[in-house]
């Protein structure tokens, strides 16, 4: 099995700010990530200026602004951009970000994206997906919002356009998810549906769920971090501390360790306790030479290094060539 592809999402956690921006780095790194996930917009080609923010975004940010109020302040410029990039590249992390629009798609690929992350909220727009599909590079597509037919679309889109390295991230855009709500098996529907690698991003409380989710075949997991739950910013309060981080990674590759090849068979660990607790064909009582083995005079006992007990009809009748003690095992 290959290794999950464990994306520690920073998303807007920085506040605008490029030294906290270098913490949540140092914070992926050291809790063992593959790659620490921005988001790259700008709020005047992203949002109306008059558009609400969502629910969960009005509790945990100032009620009195709008959402283009709130992401203005969370735009990271292209300057800020490199200095992280080259920060990633210190400590050694992937640096990943996700476009939200279409001068963003291309600021991005001008600094060298090997991946493109397309949000859940860009899934159903046809010229953001046709300019990504542009940059040739790999796709991590996530689908939250989306029907079956939805997802096969954006696919097709993409794919058209020349894109075949495409990975689908099953996701719930709710800050934070009901566990009612997660569906983890519509991942695996969509795996058999579009024969397409997945992977799920995670908005839940906790960390049991993308475990769970790299059970079911995940190749990809995404998941809030912060510095501080109890810091301003709009999803801070849905995200995963640094230590908790850390544990989800940890649970991530002892789950994809413990998936194995598949194959069932005798493991090198319980090699040695095959005779121990398996059993084998010995004697109940004496038995003479000459005597014949009965249901009356075997039995079946530890340990295993005897005749199986499986071939207990092939040894009923046959006659014994010597003398037996009770708890000898038989021979033939």
């Amino acid at each position: 099995m290959n290794k999950v592809f464990v994306i520690a999402e920073a998303g807007v956690n920085h506040n605008g700010n490029v030294e906290i921006a270098k913490r949540l780095i140092d914070a992926a790194s050291a809790a063992g990530a593959d790659a620490v996930k921005f988001q790259t917009f700008k709020a005047e080609q992203l949002v109306c200026k008059n558009a609400k923010k969502a629910e969960y975004q009005f509790e945990t940010t100032d009620k009195l602004e709008t959402q283009y109020d709130m992401l203005k302040k969370l735009e990271l410029t292209e300057q800020m951009h490199k200095e992280l990039i080259e920060y990633c590249d210190k400590k050694k992390i992937m640096f990943l970000s996700t476009p939200f629009d279409i001068e963003s798609v291309k600021l991005l690929s001008k600094l060298g994206m090997q991946m493109f992350k397309i949000p859940s909220g860009e899934i159903t727009n046809l010229p953001y997906l046709r300019e990504i599909a542009k940059q040739q590079k790999k796709i991590i597509l996530s689908t939250g919002m989306s029907t079956m037919d939805e997802v096969k679309a954006a696919v097709k889109v993409l794919k058209d356009n020349g894109i075949g390295d495409i990975t689908l991230l099953h996701c719930n855009t709710q800050y934070p998810t009901p566990m009612s709500d997660v569906n983890l098996l519509a991942m695996v529907t969509m795996h058999k549906e579009l024969k397409l690698p997945v992977g799920y991003s995670d908005h839940t409380q906790g960390i049991e769920i993308p475990i769970a989710a790299v059970a079911l075949g995940a190749v990809v997991i995404e998941k809030h971090f912060t510095l501080d739950k109890n810091m301003e910013g709009p999803d801070h309060k849905a995200s995963l501390e640094p230590y908790e981080l850390k544990q989800m990674v940890e649970g991530i590759r002892k789950t994809e360790l413990a998936l194995g090849n598949g194959i069932k068979q005798v493991s090198k660990s319980e090699k040695a306790n095959v005779d121990i607790v398996r059993k084998s064909i010995v004697a109940v009582g004496n038995i003479k030479k000459g005597e014949k083995f009965t249901e009356k005079n075997l039995t079946t006992k530890r340990p295993g290094n005897g005749i199986s007990p499986m071939r207990w009809d092939e040894i009923i009748g046959i006659t014994a060539k010597r003398d037996y003690e009770t708890d000898e095992i038989i021979q033939t």
